[in-house]
């Protein structure tokens, strides 16, 4: 049973509220103290949270105060440390996005949903895609792409259209948004070991911004993303309703 709780709350207002509640009963000890981190808020703010944590190997048990909660546990405020000590632990890799820019600087980050790439102006971007050093795609017409984590699979990429991954897959997503050519491009499914290079052709002229989890380079000329096997978020659920029974559940919906 976790003996140290760190309560970390979204600014919104339920969050607060629900942050004064819990650590009325609970206590909250100073985050490098904690055995347990629990993240009050939406999903958005959970992705902070493993963001700012991801140095300390602690787990975090998020609690849905938000309006999207795919990666929260439902919200209460009775039985905490016995729902704590029963949760089901999943452990997740990020993204690490290594972008250039027309300026030639370096952007780096990490994400653990999607890296994605869109078009910056009014005309659509053109992409070049290479794959493990081969190029794979010399010319993708879209309004942007995007590579995702099984974790991030319902995310973003289910918006466009992409497969929702198992989360167990060590399998990559590949996926365009608005392919114009190839017409209606779906996308690719590729190991988690890949390394994808997106080359932004004509960038002067269809400028493209990425985004890594809220992350943004603006006027990138080159992106490469791999899998960060080195770096782990450790997310808490409770029992039965874990990420892969909530990726199982979405794909019935």
């Amino acid at each position: 049973m976790a003996e140290s709780i760190t309560f970390l709350a979204s600014d919104a207002p339920v969050a607060q509220e629900a942050l004064a509640k819990l650590t009325a009963v609970y206590g909250s000890v100073p985050v490098d103290k904690a055995d347990v981190i629990v993240a009050l808020g939406g999903d958005g703010f959970m992705l902070q949270t493993l963001h700012a944590t991801q140095a300390m190997d602690v787990p975090v048990y998020g609690m849905n105060c938000g309006t999207i909660g795919f990666l929260m546990n439902e919200y209460g405020e009775e039985g905490l440390r016995e729902r704590l000590a029963a949760a089901e632990e999943e452990l997740i890799n990020p993204l690490a996005m290594r972008a250039e820019t027309a300026d030639g600087s370096i952007r780096e980050a990490l994400a653990i949903n999607e890296v994605s790439l869109l078009r910056a102006g009014p005309q659509a971007a053109k992409l070049r895609i290479t794959i493990d050093g081969k190029v794979r795609m010399e010319e993708l017409v879209c309004d942007g792409a995007l590579v995702c984590t099984p974790a991030g699979s319902t995310a973003y990429n289910y918006s466009a259209h992409g497969p929702i991954l198992p989360i167990g897959a060590e399998v990559l997503a590949l996926t365009a948004m608005a392919a114009f050519r190839p017409r209606r491009w779906r996308g690719a499914l590729l190991p988690k070991t890949a390394v994808v290079r997106f080359d932004v052709l004509d960038a002067d002229k269809r400028p493209v911004m990425a985004d890594a989890d809220g992350r943004s380079a603006p006027n990138v000329v080159s992106v490469e993303v791999r899998s960060e096997p080195t770096i782990r978020h450790r997310i808490l659920f409770d029992p039965g309703h874990g990420l892969e029974e909530r990726l199982t559940r979405e794909q019935f919906v």
